[in-house]
């Protein structure tokens, strides 16, 4: 059976809101992205939330950019070696680790009051958003952003999520 095993390190203490499980939230809105992308085989990742001053840092230190972000991705296959995949996914026991994200919630709600889009939406798309740079995805050439930002569109509003123009 095809898993998507999260890990969550909370530093800001922001899974501990009292009015949602959000672990099971984020786990069924990128098993939903998964799906759509039609990743088949068990993948393995990392979620940290972090503050804006660590955030702030790693873009600094990894991006030279000298600012706080919403979410930073570093995806284990960049597509930078000729390692063959399909030999290990075609594999029923094979779990990928495809990497980690670094989500600042104080950004993404900084972001959904900027954009109107409101928390969970923003949330969602920032999830979705990294959860696609793991697994290869970009929008730096308009095609692959034109594709990556349809998946991400389709998965949101398929979760509930759509983006409302006002």
């Amino acid at each position: 059976m095809s898993v998507l095993d999260i890990t969550f390190n909370d530093k800001v203490d922001f899974l501990k809101d009292a009015d949602r499980d959000w672990t099971s939230w984020i786990e069924r809105l990128l098993l939903k992205a998964k799906s759509e992308i039609h990743k088949e085989n068990s993948l393995e990742m990392s979620i940290s939330f972090v503050s804006e001053a660590e955030i702030h840092q790693i873009n600094l230190k990894y991006r030279d950019k000298d600012r706080a972000t919403d979410v930073i991705s570093f995806a284990i296959e960049d597509g930078g070696d000729d390692l063959d995949m399909a030999a290990f996914t075609s594999r029923p026991d094979f779990i990928e680790d495809i990497g980690d994200l670094f989500i600042c919630p104080s950004v993404v709600k900084g972001h959904s009051v900027e954009y109107e889009t409101g928390f969970d939406r923003e949330f969602g798309y920032t999830c979705v958003h990294g959860f696609l740079h793991l697994n290869g995805y970009d929008h730096i050439r308009p095609e692959d952003a034109e594709k990556m930002f349809g998946i991400q569109g389709k998965v949101l509003a398929d979760y509930g999520l759509p983006l409302h123009h006002e």
